[in-house]
């Protein structure tokens, strides 16, 4: 199995990848151990600078894609100019919608029952071929060894081949590091809110928004009090010190010239 480069962003390792070479690397994923694929935005590298466990289950993923353009921007300057997006809700329907071809078994873990009937509905509509094999919404609190044990047994039964973790940043990335050995075969994705977006419960930004890199200025305006101190203290902090990245790189290589 052949894992994509990785470049440093403001502190964690982001993968210079594509959707196409993500579907390609979770077809030859290792058979021993589960794969693990982050999706990254600004939120989840500046979170890992302030918490050591976050950033070794980020730096312990398989991949970590660029799903915030912020971090697609930092790709661009650095390593690969021709570097895309790769965000976490199109990387599912791509993957759920190609099932008919790899015939892939999916899994959907977290968010609440309600969600993830919803997601199970629009899935229908979207990709009628896809295999949806199991589905779990664990309590909003910390698991009993019982109950880790019943969900990964519930799992491994299934015979799934892709397991879309939605339980949010950082809890996803956590689980996923913290289960990986236990579920060999299967690919674990954690793609955030790609479950609330695609169930309909959450609606996306414009394409014009997100191509700009204002996706956090439309969710702020629609989620005011539960992301204002993500978006006024991450953003520019992160701002600084991808500056700060970008000098220090560019006198570095002055200098060893």
């Amino acid at each position: 199995m052949t894992l994509p480069n990785q470049a440093p962003v403001v502190g964690s390792s982001i993968s210079m990848t594509s959707y196409s070479e993500v579907l390609a690397a979770i077809a030859d994923r290792p058979t021993d151990t589960a794969m693990v694929i982050s999706v990254c935005n600004v939120h989840s590298v500046m979170s890992a600078r302030k918490d050591p466990d976050l950033a070794t289950a980020l730096e312990g993923s398989d991949i970590t894609t660029p799903d915030g353009v912020p971090l697609v921007w930092a790709l661009r300057w650095t390593e690969n100019p021709e570097q895309e997006r790769v965000y976490g809700p199109t990387l599912m329907r791509r993957a759920l919608r190609e099932d008919d071809a790899r015939k892939w078994r999916h899994y959907l873990y977290g968010s609440t029952e309600d969600t993830i009937v919803k997601l199970i509905g629009s899935i229908a509509e979207i990709a009628p071929e896809a295999q949806i094999v199991g589905h779990t919404a664990p309590p909003f609190r910390p698991l009993t060894e019982d109950e880790q044990r019943d969900h990964l047994d519930a799992i491994r039964e299934s015979g799934a081949d892709i397991v879309w973790v939605g339980l949010g940043m950082p809890k996803q990335e956590l689980w996923m590091h913290a289960v990986r050995h236990q579920l060999p075969g299967v690919a674990l994705v954690g793609v955030g809110a790609a479950f609330d977006f695609i169930a309909g419960n959450v609606k996306e930004a414009p394409l014009w928004m997100r191509k700009a890199s204002l996706e956090w200025l439309y969710r702020l305006m629609k989620e005011p009090r539960r992301l204002w101190r993500r978006y006024i203290w991450n953003n520019p902090a992160y701002v600084i010190l991808l500056a700060r990245q970008l000098i220090t790189a560019k006198f570095g290589r002055v200098s060893e010239a």
